[in-house]
């Protein structure tokens, strides 16, 4: 399974993230030890929402449709 993610930042209530992977845990732990530069200075981070897809093709469709400004509005308004 592929999931697409999104994060909360703890002490930036504000900031979100959604991102791709194939374990999920694992991915947290690296946002929340520093290792992505675009996440590093809100941490830490919380899941709000994980989404499984069987198709790894859709999963990475979906996760750029949510880093557009529609997509965004989207997951303002379902996912968050």
């Amino acid at each position: 399974m592929t999931y697409v993610y999104l994060l909360r930042s703890v002490p930036f209530r504000d900031r979100i993230y959604f991102g791709l992977t194939h374990n999920v845990r694992r991915r947290l732990a690296e946002h929340n030890a520093g290792r992505s530069p675009h996440t590093a200075k809100f941490r830490p981070w919380e899941i709000v929402t994980v989404i499984a897809f069987r198709d790894d093709s859709r999963a990475a469709d979906f996760e750029r449709y949510l880093k557009t400004g529609s997509g965004a509005a989207f997951a303002t308004r379902h996912l968050w």
